[in-house]
């Protein structure tokens, strides 16, 4: 393999890609190095002088000849504690600056780059590569590049300083420290890397488990699957702890390997430190040193093993953080057309499809297709989507907001094709608000302004009192300005509904696609409401604004203009106009 393959193959490393979301600091990272090597170079002569003042003192010298060597000791053993204190600052201060540099770009990527990037991925899963893989990236900076540099730099000073004593001994030391530095890392992460794939996965399917029964134990507990969602959390945690059990075996047996090193490299020096002691060769100062150098010069490979099992861990959360951010990064419905927002949304022979949930490890997607469809909704049209559970009424949302592409046939708008338009132009005016879209833990009025940020508060408070949200405005202690602390744990279920639709309702959107608005409301309010959207006399939403709603049931008297039937078999969709 030629150098340039080289250099390309290890450019195109997830581990080094990932690393680089981290904009380390070249400063901050040798500042780190120089204190973990200032530390372990403190303990490095401390070991060298302390030997030379045993064996000097055994040969009682006169006191004042040891005063500057046991002063010299004394600042050593100081110094260590104060250097590994400022490592420990160095170290962590540059892996949180980049771990937070990391969680901003990857914000800002999935933020302007492809909506769809997401789309396939449950909440739970899409926090464990936003939390858990970033800061596993950190911890590569913590325990794998610092302490490897450490490493390196305090092995190449001791067997430099044996080699001015005895080059055999200093042989000895360097296969050692090599066996303890190379041999015993490498076992860890060759013998670890299975398991610990196999342990990120498996968190993967404890957050999404934990996330799923957090976010909806009152409806599982009402429909009496509460404990089923438990054990399934429980089963998945228990199998993600398995995992990381397996990994710790092959991890015992590198551990091991440091300790029978540094028998070998201490027992080696002394057996050559007494034969040139007898030859007359050799002081007793340097048997001494000869001895003792090496017990310290281990310090520094003693965590090399975790490194590679920390650089192997952080090579699979790069992977799963990058997968999302190429996603991101491609071009979905990224025109250069202009759309103003006027004329029709037409769909033409549309199948929709979704490529199923993506985790960590491969699956067996789901490629479902929708029947073909065909549907044309004007400037103020009122439309209807019904039909079972996962039968694809979220999908073909999504699909008429552009943030999926349509599997076959063609969505335009204006008369121009979805995938040609900006994207800026299509979220504009096109709102896709998802059932399950996020409360922040801020106030009221914040929470409405994600839609459009100029509202004022005024605006809030007549979309609130629009959607049923008044009287609950009024009994707030601080009014629009109240935080909900927790987000969507501060409302209940049906409030949550009512403020997400008051979101929208904000939003300068034309086509409001909204997902299942009247879910956890009483079912007199929810008919009531879903009239009032689909009406358009009523003053809710504009006349001229066009309503696309998912719903299960759809009252028997609700003015909406058309109905879209879709079912689970892709063959019965149809549109019905009342």
């Amino acid at each position: 393999m030629s150098t340039s393959s080289a250099l390309r193959n290890w450019r195109s490393d997830p581990l080094v890609r990932g690393l680089r979301l981290l904009e380390l600091r070249p400063k901050r990272v040798i500042a780190a190095v120089a204190a973990g090597t200032a530390t372990l170079g403190s303990a490095l002569a401390l070991a060298a002088l302390s030997a030379w003042l045993i064996t000097r003192a055994w040969q009682m010298p006169p006191v004042l000849d040891l005063s500057v060597a046991v002063v010299s000791v004394r600042a050593l053993g100081i110094s260590r504690g104060v250097f590994r204190y400022i490592e420990r600052l160095t170290t962590h201060d540059t892996a949180l600056r980049g771990t937070t540099a990391a969680r901003s770009g990857i914000y800002r990527c999935l933020a302007g780059g492809n909506i769809a990037a997401t789309v396939g991925l449950r909440r739970g899963d899409l926090l464990a590569r936003t939390g858990s893989d970033v800061d596993t990236l950190g911890d590569v900076v913590v325990r794998a590049i610092i302490p490897i540099a450490v490493a390196i730099l305090l092995a190449f000073a001791a067997v430099g300083i044996l080699v001015l004593i005895s080059p055999a001994a200093a042989l000895i030391l360097a296969v050692a420290l090599a066996v303890s530095g190379i041999g015993a890392p490498a076992l860890a992460a060759h013998a670890a890397k299975k398991a610990q794939e196999d342990s990120a996965f498996e968190r993967a399917r404890y957050s999404e488990a934990i996330v799923t029964t957090l976010d909806h134990a009152t409806e599982l507990r009402v429909a009496g699957r509460l404990d089923q969602a438990r054990n399934r959390a429980l089963l998945a945690d228990n199998a993600a702890h398995s995992a990381a059990d397996r990994a710790a075996i092959p991890h015992g047996f590198s551990t091991a390997a440091t300790p029978l090193a540094i028998g070998a490299s201490v027992i080696g020096s002394l057996l050559i430190g007494m034969h040139l002691y007898s030859s007359g060769t050799m002081t007793p100062m340097a048997l001494g040193i000869l001895v003792l150098l090496p017990l310290s010069a281990f310090e520094a490979t003693s965590t090399l093993p975790d490194a590679a099992i920390a650089l192997s861990r952080g090579r699979i959360a790069a992977r799963r953080i990058l997968q999302i951010l190429d996603d991101a990064a491609q071009k979905g419905s990224g025109g250069t057309t202009g759309w103003d927002g006027c004329g029709s949304l037409s769909a033409e022979q549309l199948r929709c499809g979704h490529p199923g949930w993506r985790v960590s490890a491969p699956l067996n997607l789901d490629g479902r297709v929708s029947a073909p469809l065909n549907l044309d909704l004007p400037p103020g049209a009122r439309v209807a989507v019904v039909g079972p559970s996962g039968s694809g009424k979220t999908t073909l949302l999504t699909t008429l907001a552009g943030i999926l592409a349509p599997v076959s046939g063609r969505v335009t708008a204006g008369g121009t094709e979805l995938s040609e338009i900006r994207p800026q132009d299509l979220r504009r005016h096109i709102g896709f608000f998802a059932e399950d879209a996020h409360l922040f833990d801020t106030s009221v009025l914040e929470n409405l302004r994600v839609a459009r940020g100029d509202v004022t508060p005024e605006q809030a408070q007549a979309a609130l009192s629009a959607v049923g949200l008044g009287e609950w405005l009024a009994g707030l202690p601080e009014g629009l300005d109240t935080d909900l602390g927790g987000g969507a744990r501060a409302v209940s279920g049906g409030q949550r509904r009512r403020l997400l639709l008051a979101r929208a309702l904000l939003s300068p959107a034309r086509i409001l696609l909204l997902d299942e608005p009247t879910e956890h409301l009483d079912a007199q309010e929810g008919a009531q409401l879903l009239r009032r959207l689909l009406d358009r006399d009523e003053s809710l939403v504009d006349r001229d604004r066009t309503v696309v709603v998912v719903t299960h049931q759809l009252p028997a008297d609700t003015a909406v203009d058309q109905v879209v039937h879709v079912d689970a078999d892709a063959t019965n969709n149809s549109v019905a106009t009342p």
